[in-house]
């Protein structure tokens, strides 16, 4: 069995087998990629039309030139998905696949990158001690986790971790669309690689700097982990940081000073540049307990209730809002069955398969337990409780996106425990003809299992999604916008509705009409378009009563079922994937 374990060690099957995960990872992230999700959210056609417009003009399409944070929606986002959407939409134009195409590199890197981090982990541990005759004497609980030593199986972690990952619903899910979380942990897995290489190559700590600085102009939620990562790594590895040149430790200081250098010229110039953060931490989206605790607190005054007032203060509630959000994010419900927003899993399941989870639990003992050094335990631990930190202090939890940076550390621990049970199956196998029957029995559940697990996941994911969240994705401006470019010679003006299921309606117009940003950018120079409700060309994106705007009859009118009466005569009806009408387009001259 132990010369099946050392093929692992073989470099050429090692890549060998990594090339096969890659191409599976990239399968199962390119496969209709442009139709799966069945739409675009506003926030990808938004950064697919602010790298539109920046290829095509150098500014977004505020006129801003070549900006490091985003104006959009009313709040501001860190642009460098943008930018990576670039060369894909100047290479296949403006298009939901080209927006999403970085997305999807960066998710493959994800996978390759996720073998190398685990590899330099799995190559900083003492070697695994060897069987000794006081084994025999052991206690049963050690006997056992002698057993479930990993021994030279020890190499086959990274490529377990790999392919983990690859298959992981939680990544591709967002390595599918524009979602910048799942850069932004390609991102912190560069990091953490290169540093931990440029203790032994110190010039590798410039690259790891310089990554540490870009990710801050990822995702808001980079804004918190990474900082909190770099200082964990720097905690835990400083003895080693110690022995490294000065002039390597100073470049790295500076080359990460100057990435992140445009973004913070931006916040500190731009008074509003902070106004996502501001718009979705908890202190400004107050939960119902933190509503209530000042009534609760002059009711527990009133009766002297002294215990009352100290667990009704209103920093004592803040805590406890963030310790449960916080510890919200290990709730094995969300993880495993529920998910959060439908847009952030595949309808019916959680992030992760249900089958991990015995081997999620086992992996951790094996870690913790296990013949690992201290110093790797400190690191997939900090990294593992640092991750949740951005999303607990925001309302809206647990929140698969903000969250996103946990995955690793969770396959980390899963693939142990997958490399600790298959090496100790094929172990004892070959003892006696029981233990062959009962390892067949394993075997046979086992694939059985995971057979079930993925082609659940796939059929949720792929056909099921788009069927029952087609509502969520917005579904039906790629439809209705090419019937009203086809109509719109005939009409003097068109509105289109921007309420609830609508909503920023003229973003989407903006992209499928690959509208010119040079003119968008004309208007907001006149100082248009700088609220609400939006203007260019024929189109107005507003609000609409009907019972006005059908006298109307220059012109026509878009919007959801909800926008119109029942008996509306359409010109047009989109349909979501259940039947239920999505998007309709409407002339008043057909409703006299």
């Amino acid at each position: 069995m132990e010369n099946r374990a050392l093929l692992f060690k073989n470099k050429n099957f090692s890549n060998t087998i990594l090339l096969v995960i890659l191409i599976i990872g990239l399968a199962l992230r390119l496969w209709q990629l442009g139709h799966v999700p069945i739409s675009p959210d506003w926030d990808e056609v938004a950064l697919g039309y602010s790298a539109y417009s920046i290829l095509h003009t150098g500014h977004d399409e505020f006129g801003n030139f070549l900006p490091a944070v985003l104006r959009s929606f009313g709040d501001y986002k860190p642009a460098l998905y943008s930018y990576l959407a670039i060369p894909s939409i100047a290479l296949f134009g403006l298009t939901v696949f080209a927006v999403r195409l970085p997305s999807v590199v960066m998710g493959v890197l994800g996978i390759w990158l996720l073998y190398l981090f685990v590899k330099e982990l799995v190559s900083l541990n003492p070697k695994p001690e060897t069987r000794n005759p006081k084994q025999a004497q052991m206690s049963k609980e050690e006997g056992l986790r002698q057993q479930l030593a990993i021994g030279n199986w020890q190499s086959a972690i990274p490529l377990v971790a790999a392919f983990l990952i690859a298959i992981s619903p939680w990544q591709i899910q967002f390595s599918r669309t524009a979602f910048e979380t799942n850069t932004g942990l390609t991102f912190n897995l560069l990091i953490g690689l290169f540093f931990l290489k440029g203790l032994k190559r110190p010039w590798m700590l410039l690259p790891a700097a310089l990554f540490a600085g870009l990710n801050l102009s990822v995702y808001q939620s980079e804004r918190v982990f990474t900082p909190l990562l770099v200082l964990a790594l720097v905690i835990i590895y400083r003895n080693e940081l110690l022995k490294v040149s000065k002039k390597y430790l100073l470049g790295s200081v500076l080359v990460g000073l100057i990435a992140v250098l445009p973004m913070l010229l931006f916040i500190f110039t731009h008074a509003n540049s902070l106004a996502r953060i501001q718009n979705t931490v908890l202190f400004s989206q107050q939960t119902q307990a933190i509503r209530n605790a000042p009534f609760r607190l002059v009711n527990d005054k009133a009766h002297h209730d002294l215990i009352g007032e100290i667990i009704d203060n209103r920093r004592v509630v803040f805590a406890r809002e963030i310790i449960g959000a916080y510890l919200s994010h290990f709730n094995l419900n969300w993880l495993f069955l529920e998910g959060d927003n439908p847009r952030h899993h595949a309808p019916g399941m959680g992030l992760l398969y249900m089958l991990d989870l015995p081997f999620l639990f086992i992996g951790i003992y094996q870690f913790v337990f296990g013949k690992f050094s201290k110093k790797t335990k400190y690191l997939i631990f900090s990294w593992l409780l640092l991750a949740p930190v951005p999303a607990a202090v925001t309302f809206d939890v647990p929140h698969a996106v903000r969250a996103m940076n946990m995955l690793p550390m969770l396959l980390f621990f899963e693939a142990i425990g997958y490399v600790s049970v298959f090496h100790f199956i094929n172990k004892y196998k070959s003892a006696g003809t029981k233990q062959k029957v009962l390892t067949f029995i394993f075997y046979a559940l086992f694939f059985v299992s995971a057979a079930f697990n993925f082609t659940y996941y796939l059929n949720q994911y792929f056909v099921q999604q788009n069927y029952f969240n087609a509502a969520r994705w917005q579904y039906g401006y790629a439809k209705i916008i090419p019937q009203v470019e086809r109509v719109q010679k005939h009409y003097k003006s068109i509105v289109v509705s921007n309420k609830a299921g609508m909503n920023q309606s003229y973003m989407f117009f903006l992209f499928y009409l690959r509208y010119p940003p040079q003119y968008y950018q004309q208007l907001v120079a006149q100082g248009k378009n700088l609220t609400s409700d939006k203007q260019f060309g024929k189109y107005e994106f507003r609000t609409f009563n009907w019972n006005t705007a059908r006298f109307k009859k220059d012109t026509l009118y878009v919007g959801s079922a909800a926008d119109f009466p029942s008996n509306i005569v359409a010109k047009k009806t989109i349909y979501y994937p259940d039947g239920k009408p999505a998007m309709m387009l409407v002339d008043p001259k057909n409703n006299l």
